[in-house]
Parts: structure tokens; sequence; C-alpha cells
């Protein structure tokens, strides 16, 4: 058997290469996806109707989310009459409902808040990305208590 040739070990030396750059490519937009930042379909876990969009993002290891829309016509201009804090009887769109979660460093984020503006209550909250961040449980805390919501990405 004869030696490769030089311009066969190059070609399969850069091919080698290439493959390692799609594969780094591809496990990061894999990780990137398993975060909770981005446009999440709501869904209600009584209805398990699609309720409205809420947009997390991130800003100094601190995640916030807020009402980006109403899928419901009739409730656009819909106020949070129920709350009872700084955001009682403003817009629900546009509120900020998510605040001060962060990393947990086991694939989880918390140790914040969110707002149920339908009856006004403030949980402390974790999410967990989950199939690879194509859906996205939220669970919102009130003392020994909990509640579980599936949201659903949109973007």
């Amino acid at each position: 058997m004869q030696p490769a040739s030089r311009t066969t070990r190059h070609a399969a030396s850069i091919a080698k290469r290439l493959l390692l750059v799609v594969a780094a490519l591809i496990a990061n937009h894999v990780f990137a996806q398993a975060t909770p930042i981005g446009l999440w379909r709501v869904i209600d876990d009584d209805t398990h109707q699609a309720t409205s969009l809420v947009r997390i993002s991130e800003a100094g290891g601190t995640i916030t989310g807020k009402v980006e829309r109403l899928l419901d016509p009739a409730m656009q201009d819909a106020r949070c009459d129920k709350c009872t804090d700084e955001r009682k009887d403003k817009p629900i769109v546009g509120m900020t409902i998510l605040r001060n979660a962060k990393h947990t460093g086991d694939g989880t984020w918390g140790n914040g808040d969110i707002l149920d503006p339908d009856n006004g209550k403030v949980y402390r909250v974790r999410l967990k990305p989950l199939d690879g961040g194509k859906r996205l449980e939220v669970r919102g805390y009130l003392g020994p208590f909990y509640r579980n919501q599936q949201w659903v990405r949109e973007e």
C-alpha cells in the first residue's frame, strides 16, 4: 500500500476541521435554545388555550418577561385591577410579569417572581426549558403550594 499523498492528507485535515466547526455550531444552537430567552405562547393551565405572548429577555444575568400581546381581541385594553403592587390598574399589554429570575446552575432559572394578572397574585418562580428549549415549564410557588404552566416557544 502506498502512503497517502500530501494533497489527500490536507483534504482529510480540512474535512475534519469543517466537521468540528459544524458540530460546534450545532451544539451552540441547541444550547442557546435551551434557555427561557425568547418569545413564548402562554398556555392556560386550566383551559389549555393560548392566552398571550410573553417576551423573556436577559440583562446583567437577570431575566424579565413582558406581556407582548393578549390573544383575545376583547382583552387588548385589559388592566390589572386585582394587582396589589405598583402594577395595579396598569395595562396588561407591556406589563413586566416576570422579574429578577437568575440561572440557578442546574438547567433552571429561579429566585425571582411572576405575576398572574388574572388574580393579582405574585408567586416565586422557577423556569425549566424542556424538549431542547421548545417548551418552558413555568412553576409559580406561593408558600408550600405551586402551579405549573407549559409555555410554547414562538421564536
